[in-house]
């Protein structure tokens, strides 16, 4: 809820876009610019939701805020890290229909995320690469041109299934070196199809799969994240901005709801880097809302919505460790340090729904 203190902050005034359409009951707000970004999270066992997750997420929920999931496969094929939840069975979906629910009856918006790993998960060969989670992957083969409308179709059926547990859209994964990137990336595609070579052929893929989405579940349900600037698990471009561009006029053409670009600084996992790369051409030629991510504080990211650099903003690692991040930023308030050591551990409390709240916060699971 707007308050005297939040109207001078710009990262909590109502944002650009009206995000009406998706809110129900009577919990609803101004939405701010503060969004919970996707984040890996490792606790959902056999690749199901896990309850525990309710609490998770809906700790993090404020009325109007906007929330999109970790990261959910489309298929078995997709299968890498241990304990991610997927969204291409039944029961994972009936798994996710209370989580959702408890962030609906909160006020909340929330969208899944959906991805497929590529090479990063295949794991039919000796391992001999490192992953930004500390694991292995495998050398990649190509996926023949007969394989590729099978996992387009992955993405659409997963978009629908996600509707179908209640979310309010969903999130395409092109970002960090998964399979989406490894299309997009000059420096790891090598094909020498139509889907290999030009920056058109290289976009391809991604362009199919945004095309079979939309067409399922409709354009204002559909966002994009992307990261042309990243060089996450060998996935970079030698020209990101013309990537980034292209990609974004791309979108607009399908009516994207949204795109979620990562900044250029964050090149790698950890490492913040000095850089004189901007998103602002992309932001300045993208027709939907635009947010941004990557190492973001309370002050930069009050600065890149004052100055009209990003609609919203999304924060990751310190929303984890502060599930009441929006009220710690309309009070200026310390913020919980996170613990890198416990992001991908099995543990359905610990460093998960553990963070300690500012005192007189509501931590229920419901309105």
């Amino acid at each position: 809820m707007e308050t005297k203190e939040s109207k001078s902050i710009p990262l909590l005034k109502p944002i650009r876009w009206d995000l009406s359409i998706f809110l129900t009951g009577n919990c609803y707000s101004s939405p701010e610019s503060v969004v919970v970004a996707p984040m890996t999270r490792q606790r959902a066992y056999g690749y199901i939701a896990q309850p525990h997750a309710k609490l998770y997420y809906t700790q993090r929920t404020t009325p109007g805020g906007f929330l999109i999931s970790e990261s959910c496969a489309v298929s078995h094929t997709t299968k890498g890290y241990p304990d991610i939840p997927g969204i291409w069975t039944r029961e994972q979906v009936e798994a996710w229909k209370p989580i959702v629910d408890a962030v609906h009856a909160k006020g909340g918006i929330f969208f899944c995320q959906i991805w497929h790993g590529g090479r990063v998960f295949h794991q039919d060969k000796p391992l001999t690469c490192n992953n930004i989670y500390g694991g292995q992957f495998t050398p990649p083969r190509r996926l023949s041109t007969k394989e590729i409308p099978a996992i387009v179709n992955d993405f659409r059926i997963a978009a629908r299934n996600a509707m179908e547990a209640g979310f309010d859209g969903v999130e395409v994964h092109g970002a960090h070196g998964y399979l989406i990137d490894q299309f997009l990336k000059d420096k790891v595609n090598d094909r020498t199809d139509q889907y290999g070579g030009s920056l058109e052929n290289r976009c391809r893929f991604a362009v199919e799969v945004i095309e079979a989405v939309v067409k399922e579940i409709g354009s204002d349900r559909v966002g994009i994240r992307l990261s042309p600037f990243a060089d996450y698990m060998e996935s970079g471009d030698t020209n990101p901005e013309a990537l980034g561009l292209y990609m974004v006029q791309e979108m607009n053409k399908h009516g994207v709801l949204y795109c979620h670009m990562v900044e250029p600084r964050m090149k790698l996992l950890e490492d913040v880097f000095e850089c004189s790369e901007s998103l602002t051409p992309m932001r300045n030629a993208f027709k939907g809302t635009f947010i941004v991510a990557g190492g973001y504080s309370r002050e930069d990211g009050n600065k890149v919505v004052e100055e009209g650099g990003a609609d919203l903003v999304g924060y990751g690692r310190t929303f984890l460790a502060n599930p009441d991040l929006p009220r710690r930023f309309e009070l200026n308030a310390p913020l919980n340090k996170y613990d890198r050591s416990t992001f991908y551990t099995s543990d359905p409390v610990v460093d998960y729904t553990d963070y300690p709240f500012l005192e007189n916060t509501d931590t229920s699971a419901s309105c």
